[in-house]
């Protein structure tokens, strides 16, 4: 069967030595990763105490922490009956940039909404939030944001393109050049300021969409694309420093793998459903990422529906991670 790519594409810019912005503190997101691992690992075996232990243990180590792990460590706490732990994990979600407006539609930690303390939460928002928009930065955000809106745009115009040549014509043509400008504005992003996800613009999917559409403009142009691979370096160095996720970086590197492939290479068991003769090879691509095996994920999709809690698991495939049939 065909794969049918979302139809975005390769042009030849100058290569350039991409280190990204190094910090002086907590450098190895690969070993946060690691012990958030080890943490979803505990819970997958309803060893929830010893888990939320390690998220404490995890949010004490680090300067910066993403803000799912303030949401699954908030939640732990709270389906522990720690209610007070669980107000606390909350708030300084909230400096990690946890809306409020989401907080009051969260049906399971709704009750906590009844502590006296939330009054105080409500008043203090303010300037709980202001810890996470001193943090991020704007001008660069809405930057990003500007590039997300131009990539949204320019990829609508496949949806008019009838078949898979149309498409192609379209990506190749059309879209190639766009996706290459956007490339030349990412490069001096990384260059100047770092790769624009989470901890730097408090968005981790903007930029990872961006380059998902390159990565899957067509099987002809990615297989001969450099560019990506070009600025690929740079994104392995920003997953080190805690500039891009695990989740962030599996989807857009998935797109590449499986493109060239035509979906028959070994990926991250998204874009392909994995064979269960080849789980071996996916729990080490994604292992070496930080990213969760495909039993761990699994079994947290069991976890879920039987506790209630939202371990925020990316949603590019719902539920669990099927295999694919022999």
């Amino acid at each position: 069967m065909k794969f049918t790519y979302l139809t975005f594409f390769y042009f030849i810019f100058p290569l350039f030595t991409l280190t990204g912005v190094e910090n002086d503190e907590n450098r190895d997101y690969l070993n946060y990763h690691r012990q958030v691992i080890e943490a979803e690992s505990l819970i997958a075996e309803e060893k929830y105490g010893e888990a939320l232990s390690s998220y404490e243990n995890l949010i004490s180590s680090y300067e910066f922490v993403f803000l799912r792990d303030y949401q699954v460590a908030t939640q732990l706490a709270f389906y522990l009956n720690e209610r007070q732990k669980a107000l606390r994990l909350l708030e300084e979600g909230i400096t990690a940039g946890w809306e409020l407006k989401e907080l009051k539609n969260n049906k399971f930690l709704a009750s906590l909404q009844d502590e006296p303390a939330w009054t105080a939460l409500e008043n203090n928002y303010d300037s709980l939030r202001s810890f996470y928009l001193n943090r991020i930065d704007p001008k660069l955000r809405e930057k990003v944001h500007e590039m997300f809106k131009k990539d949204q745009k320019k990829a609508l115009g496949a949806l008019f393109r009838i078949g898979n040549k149309a498409q192609e014509n379209y990506g190749n043509k059309k879209f190639a050049p766009h996706s290459e400008n956007q490339m030349a504005g990412l490069i001096n992003i990384l260059q100047s300021q770092g790769y624009p996800g989470e901890r730097l613009i408090g968005n981790d999917y903007w930029m990872s969409t961006i380059l998902g559409h390159h990565n899957s403009i067509s099987e002809d142009y990615t297989k001969k694309d450099t560019l990506y691979q070009s600025i690929r370096p740079a994104l392995e160095k920003a997953l080190a420093s805690g500039e891009i996720s695990p989740y962030e970086f599996a989807m857009i590197d998935d797109w590449k793998i499986a493109v060239v492939s035509n979906r028959t290479a070994i990926g991250y068991g998204f874009l392909n459903a994995p064979k269960e003769e080849t789980l071996t090879e996916t729990n080490l691509l994604r292992q070496k990422i930080g990213l969760r095996t495909i039993e761990t994920r699994n079994k947290l999709v069991d976890i879920e529906s039987s506790t209630g809690m939202n371990f925020y698991l990316p949603d590019w495939v719902q539920g669990k991670i099927i295999f694919e049939e022999k």
